[in-house]
């Protein structure tokens, strides 16, 4: 099973104990690091994706359950007019990140805040959270990484000019969060609340056509 790097120092530092203990016939002891590592190295799990292909199609960028979906909450959306497609991750998700849309980055903003829980409306706009703006042939797609009351550290591995594809591994986020994606309002929405997405697969929104030379 593929893992990401980011779980590697907490699945080490359930192992190392597990490890010294069974050495020392420690038998009861191990179990609790034993166990913490297999869940930890669950949690972190990097399964293998296939995007399906279209330059008019904006992927799910996380796994989980569809908490918004239409009008954007005015407290919470960037500049702009834009349709908003929330997604919860509850910690027995996947928490890999994904690219959602095929473009160039614009825009990497981090924003300190609090934690609320992550199904909470306000945590869009009080929790901290990390933007990343992707613009293609004058159309921009925002995902935006919002941490939890568990979820207490966000991993961005991408950056301002990447030249970015959909479906590509871009970050992770630590302990249950939520993932927030703004898109054209003249898009058709693929997902309604309560529906479950996987990242990299899920076709969130299809874009409108644009007039040629535009």
């Amino acid at each position: 099973m593929k893992l990401d790097r980011a779980g590697l120092p907490f699945i080490t530092g359930a192992l190392v104990p597990a490890a010294a203990l069974v050495l020392a016939r420690r038998w009861g002891w191990a179990v609790p690091f034993a166990a913490a590592a297999g869940a930890l190295a669950f949690f972190f799990r990097d399964p293998d994706r296939v995007t399906p292909e279209g330059d008019d199609l904006v992927v799910s960028p996380a796994d989980g359950e569809v908490v918004v979906a239409g009008e954007p909450d005015p407290a919470a959306v960037p500049p702009g007019s834009w349709l908003q497609v929330s997604i919860f991750l509850s910690p027995l998700d996947v928490h890999v990140n994904r690219i959602p849309f095929t473009g160039r980055v614009t825009r990497v903003a981090y924003t300190p805040g609090q934690f609320l829980p992550a199904y909470r409306g306000e945590a869009a706009s009080q929790n901290e959270r990390n933007e990343i703006w992707i613009e293609r042939d004058g159309v921009t797609v925002v995902a935006r990484q919002v941490v939890g009351i568990l979820a207490r550290r966000l991993v961005c591995r991408t950056h301002a000019g990447a030249e970015v594809a959909a479906g590509e591994r871009f970050g992770v986020m630590k302990f249950g969060s939520r993932m927030d994606v703004f898109v054209p309002p003249d898009s058709t929405l693929g997902v309604a609340v309560g529906d479950r997405v996987r990242a990299g697969e899920t076709i969130l929104a299809r874009l409108a056509p644009r007039p040629e030379g535009v």
